[in-house]
């Protein structure tokens, strides 16, 4: 397992302390003795690594995330990123579709998100945490091998635009009533395809995780997202997941540091 720190944020000033969270959940990590598999877990045995950026020159930091994102889907079987904010996403995808051309693959992303991030205005290049979807997908990753799950606060023209892509929306009504067909749905969806997941903290209801940018009632109890999890983590082709949003300057109890250490410690 490769795990790789990366601290790049871009939220207009609302996601600073999101850099800070990587090495703050790889110290809550250890704490967790074995995760729920009841695999023992030594922080001092993981392949470990940090992408060194510089938020303030958004051209460089985006570059030094994809050329390195790019080098890991060619040399690793599997990675997680650990940011930062939802920005980073952005070039670890543009890397992970370009390194699937390569390979003549397809590939398939699934993020957990509280909103659609696909909001309009993009400028300078350089999308911004709510906006690197759209991005994305106007760079080339085709909307119809992307998912996104719990999206619950979606405006206007997000909407026009996830209809236009064909992208897919799981939203929190599906995974409450069955979690289990829900899990079978990602699973389709991701079948014969390389996987990458997404997860924005902010897709677990408030109650659970309250150290980030954008509140969302309604979302994912932290059980019923552990357990997503640990299916997901089933999965052969999962190449790739990156966890964001968690803001350790605003943790004051901790624990939202702590469901990132726990969703690490089932990936692991």
């Amino acid at each position: 397992m490769f795990i790789v720190k990366v601290p790049g944020i871009n939220g207009e000033g609302k996601t600073i302390g999101c850099e800070r969270a990587g090495n703050a959940i790889l110290n809550s990590l250890k704490e967790i003795s074995s995760n729920e598999s009841r695999k023992p877990i030594d922080i001092n045995l993981l392949d470990l690594e940090e992408i060194h950026l510089n938020n303030n020159n958004l051209e460089q930091t985006s570059k030094l995330i994809y050329e390195n994102a790019f080098e890991m889907f060619d040399t690793k079987p599997k990675t997680i990123f650990l940011g930062g904010d939802h920005f980073i996403s952005y070039s670890i995808n543009k890397a992970f579709l370009n390194s699937c051309r390569n390979s003549q693959k397809e590939p398939c992303l699934i993020v957990f998100d509280a909103h659609a991030d696909c909001m309009s205005q993009i400028k300078g290049g350089f999308p911004t945490n709510r906006q690197w979807i759209r991005a994305l997908v106007e760079g080339g990753f085709s909307g119809d091998n992307i998912m996104i799950v719990g999206a619950r606060n979606i405006r206007k023209d997000e909407i026009e635009f996830l209809k236009e892509h064909n992208i897919k929306i799981v939203g929190m009504n599906q995974v409450t009533q069955d979690i289990e067909d829900t899990c079978d749905i990602i699973m389709e969806f991701s079948d014969k395809k390389e996987l990458y997941v997404s997860i924005d903290i902010d897709v677990i209801d408030p109650a659970f995780a309250l150290s980030t940018a954008n509140h969302e009632p309604g979302g994912f109890t932290s059980r019923q997202f552990l357990y997503m999890i640990q299916r997901i983590n089933k999965v052969k082709n999962l190449r790739g997941l990156d966890l964001t949003e968690i803001n350790e300057k605003n943790d004051e109890t901790g624990m939202t540091i702590k469901l990132g250490a726990k969703i690490l410690a089932e990936l692991i």
